[in-house]
């Protein structure tokens, strides 16, 4: 569903009213309908036999369908537009959870003249009445899929409008350095205008880089708790990945044997650890073998591999002896440090002890014991350092195109700051000023086209 595709199904005087159950499906004590749009008030009248409601007030009714007969009872929000979430008139029916109710309930809706609601709609008429920006739209799906407590506080601060403060306060700092550069531009002759050679703009163009890259690093961390990262263990049989796997998520989820080829296939579990989401994968260990079914394993175990932002090589510390060669063997070539970490599994087993932590060429090695959960807690910390993942308390949540725009910007601002320095090029500095305005203010949507907005609305939930 695309924003265009919003837009044409609404009339040229007055878009549709939408309606849509906003509660999950299945049985449940509660189940709400939603409906948005200059019918709404109406629908619900004749829904309920009642002539009046009163705005923010909770009316109990029945629901009545064409016949006169009853399908439901509960109650009737009313809030009357511009005040309400979508800025336009709304009405919530809250009754009975059961899906049959609920749909009987609906149906009866719309043979009063509403339509059913596309994936985020409620939010995108939100978002164009201008009862949120972008950001906060986001930041409603984003809470609702919050995988950890911190996920959830950082969603909720960004739908509060604290991230976008942020960036609307660098839109007005970058039109406000605009404003002095074209003015340097079109009356040159004017001293108290030259603004070029000054410092001033220099400064004030030094000082808003500044802030983007304080903003970026947030953002970063922000994206961390958002999507959290896919991590794949994986090592020769018996070294321990399914022991590990269950010691990270904090049960029996793969089975342990002494027998190599345990592990005929992938096994995902999503933990999440220090605040920090991981998507983990747990491979089939990588030998040679003829067993039809562990080769396909191991084919599966090597794609998981492929597309890892992280990979933990387990391997028997007591057995082998150099684990960068044994990398090497096992994936074909060398990972880069950055996406390699080296966990030296049965540890408790060596007649001497060795250091928790250690480094080989550049790789970080953290030694461990999935038998006594020896080190584990150490290989957690590590997991979170080697991603840079430390988010403050005040983290916002973010998403890859945050990130994106908020890079672009940077670059546009580096160029500015060049031309300006070095070159003292006043078009080219306003230019690269502009480009990095439409870059920032594609975040909170000003600069946003229809397919964007429809890719983001359209991921939403029906009732959203």
């Amino acid at each position: 569903m695309t924003a265009a595709l919003f837009a044409s199904s609404q009339s040229l005087t007055q878009p549709p009213t939408i309606a849509a159950i906003a509660t999950p499906i299945g049985r449940g004590g509660v189940g709400i309908i939603r409906l948005s749009g200059s019918k709404a008030y109406d629908i619900a009248c004749k829904l309920t036999n009642k002539s009046k409601f009163t705005p923010r007030l909770a009316s109990f009714c029945r629901f009545y369908d064409a016949q006169g007969q009853v399908i439901d009872e509960g109650l009737v929000l009313y809030f009357k537009a511009p005040h309400s979430f979508t800025g336009e008139d709304v009405i919530e029916l809250q009754g009975h959870g059961g899906m049959i109710l609920q749909n009987q309930l609906l149906a009866r809706v719309f043979d009063l003249g509403a339509k059913q609601a596309a994936a985020g709609e409620f939010s995108y008429r939100a978002f164009d009445n201008d009862k949120l920006d972008l950001l906060q739209a986001e930041a409603i799906a984003d809470a609702i899929d919050a995988t950890s407590v911190a996920a959830a506080s950082s969603a909720i601060r960004s739908l509060s409008g604290e991230f976008s403060a942020q960036i609307n306060d660098l839109l007005e700092q970058l039109i406000n350095v605009r404003l002095h550069v074209e003015a340097a531009i079109d009356f040159p002759e004017e001293e108290d205008v030259d603004f070029l050679s000054d410092g001033v703009i220099e400064s004030k163009v030094s000082n808003i880089q500044a802030q983007i890259r304080q903003v970026l690093a947030t953002a970063q961390q922000g994206q961390l708790l958002r999507d959290g990262i896919d991590v794949v263990i994986a090592g020769r049989p018996n070294a321990g990945k399914s022991s590990l796997l269950n010691r990270l998520a904090g049960q029996e989820r793969a089975i342990v044997t002494e027998i190599a080829g345990t592990t005929r296939d992938t096994l995902q579990e999503t933990v999440v650890l220090n605040g920090l989401t991981l998507h983990l994968t747990d491979t089939a260990g990588l030998r040679e073998t003829t067993d039809t079914v562990e080769r396909m394993g191991i084919e599966r175990a090597r794609r998981a591999i492929d597309q890892a932002d992280l990979l933990l090589l387990v391997y028997d510390i007591t057995q082998d002896a150099d684990p960068l060669a044994l990398a090497q063997q096992l994936f074909g070539q060398l990972p880069s440090p950055e996406r390699l970490l080296i966990i030296g599994n049965k540890c408790d087993l060596l007649a001497q002890s060795l250091a928790a932590v250690s480094e080989i060429n550049g790789y970080q090695q953290i030694n461990v014991s999935c038998e006594t959960s020896q080190g584990i807690e150490r290989l957690i910390d590590g997991l979170c350092a080697k991603v840079g993942f430390h988010p403050p308390e005040n983290s916002m949540i973010a998403r890859t195109r945050h990130i994106d725009a908020l890079k672009r910007t940077a670059t546009h601002l580096e160029q500015a700051y060049e031309q300006l320095t070095v070159f003292a090029a006043g078009e080219l500095v306003a230019e690269s000023l502009r480009q990095a305005q439409v870059s920032l203010g594609e975040i909170t949507g000003q600069f946003s086209a229809d397919d964007l907005l429809g890719k983001i609305f359209g991921s939403f939930c029906i009732g959203k």
